[in-house]
């Protein structure tokens, strides 16, 4: 196949992948992100400490993060369906990989606040701020670098993901890998796609590396 024929495949491929990527991360964001407060605040010590609803969490995200992906990509078909009407194409493994996501990044939330230092939050809390407001105003700002590293180890993972899904129907760079380079034995196509996937993750880790020593200077500064 020649790079004429390869080139518009491999864009739409890339489009349909930071598609994927781009809105399973912000589901991650979304859900993993009150996920890993809720952890490190009903957790003993905390708050809102509440045994049952913690290990109810706890269950949950490790139940999540558990399942190996490919098998909780083929489970969640039905309910894939069920949500956006179909189990195929980029918008229906937005779905899988959304799932997958949310319980990996609250894990990482919740170590990147555990790492706060204690005696923040008590001064805090001794100026009169409520357990919402040391949220906001202490422990997630100081847990910032941490939670950008974490969101980048995030992308990471679910670009590989994104892969994976692709070999099953979810479009992108893992269809066409899969499509061209094992089912029609085209190896250049193969290690374009995969040096294509190499150049997304490398330049989603020097952004992200580079997001967190600014963001590091300016907590440190401030």
């Amino acid at each position: 196949m020649t790079w004429s024929q390869m080139e518009p495949l491999l864009t739409q491929g890339t489009i349909d992948t930071l598609y994927m990527v781009g809105w399973a991360t912000f589901y991650a964001v979304l859900g993993g992100l009150p996920l890993g407060v809720l952890l490190v605040l009903t957790d003993k010590g905390g708050p809102l400490r509440n045994v049952v609803a913690n290990r109810a969490i706890g269950v949950i995200v490790n139940v999540g993060r558990s399942l190996p992906f490919i098998i909780l990509l083929v489970a969640l078909i039905p309910f894939t369906r069920f949500v956006v009407g179909t189990a195929m194409g980029p918008t229906a493994a937005v779905v899988p990989l959304a799932i997958a996501a949310i319980p990996f990044f609250a894990r990482l939330v919740e170590t990147a606040i555990r790492e706060v230092d204690h005696g923040l939050v008590e001064a805090a809390h001794a100026m009169g701020g409520g357990t919402w407001t040391v949220v906001g105003k202490v422990l997630l700002p100081q847990a910032l670098p941490s939670l950008i590293a974490g969101l980048t180890t995030t992308v990471i993972a679910l670009i590989g993901y994104s892969a994976m899904a692709g070999a099953v129907g979810g479009g992108g760079l893992g269809t066409l890998a899969y499509t061209y380079g094992y089912q029609r034995f085209e190896d250049e196509f193969m290690l374009v796609t995969v040096a294509v996937l190499l150049v997304i993750v490398t330049a989603v880790q020097l952004i992200g590396d580079g997001v967190v020593r600014l963001v590091t200077r300016r907590t440190r500064t401030g």
